[in-house]
């Protein structure tokens, strides 16, 4: 059992840092979160329903509609443009292409990398890749951000720049953002910081760095 009487709730609108040591199951919760895994005892809820009981079309629907993830791997399409990749989520949740185009380029805009759409994304930095991953989360708009160590590959000047980012989209869109990170400057920005311990959610507080 990786948890054990874990009882939290995230309010709308918080950003919420996820801290621990590795292999102690961030990883694991951010996809029950997103209903990438089921728990296999107790109940997860989204604004009041049972998302632990959805099918898997209605767990599709989630995902698609309400849930953008960014993970530590940016895990995008290397031989596609970035508009492409931001373009893909958009078609599979039912938008037409002409309307997913302007999107992802306003997206694209967003993250600072409006120059930057036809180019294809194995050509760009990993810092550049992390933020067309980020675009292309939130293109469907959703209500709540899920990300995985998004700063964890990155060095500090791009992990910096991405920590803005996110920030900033995070208060502008109104999201609820949940971040899994081991970067202390990251979790600063957070409202509520958690910690993961012996499969239990512990509030603490992270020191400032000097």
């Amino acid at each position: 059992m990786v948890f054990e009487d874990l009882n939290f709730e995230v309010r709308s609108g918080e950003l919420v840092a996820l801290v621990g040591e590795s292999g102690a199951g961030k990883t694991t919760l951010l996809n029950l979160l997103a209903a990438l895994d089921t728990p296999t005892r107790g109940e997860l809820y989204y604004r009041g329903e049972r998302v632990s009981g959805f099918g898997d079309e209605r767990r599709a629907s989630y995902r698609n509609a309400c849930i953008g993830f960014v993970w530590q791997a940016h895990h995008l399409l290397p031989e596609f443009t970035a508009l492409e990749n931001v373009v893909l989520p958009q078609l599979i949740g039912g938008r037409g292409l002409s309307a997913a185009r302007v999107r992802a380029r306003e997206m694209l805009a967003e993250v600072g990398l409006e120059r930057l759409g036809e180019r294809r994304v194995g050509e760009l930095s990993g810092g550049e890749q992390q933020r067309v991953a980020l675009a292309r989360a939130l293109a469907n708009q959703p209500a709540v951000l899920l990300a995985d160590e998004p700063t964890g590959n990155l060095d500090r000047r791009n992990a910096e720049r991405v920590m803005e980012v996110l920030e900033r989209l995070h208060r502008a869109r109104k999201l609820t953002s949940v971040l899994a990170t081991h970067n202390l400057e990251l979790a600063q920005r957070a409202d509520r910081t958690l910690r993961l311990e012996n499969g239990k959610l512990i509030e603490t507080v992270v020191p400032r760095l000097r």
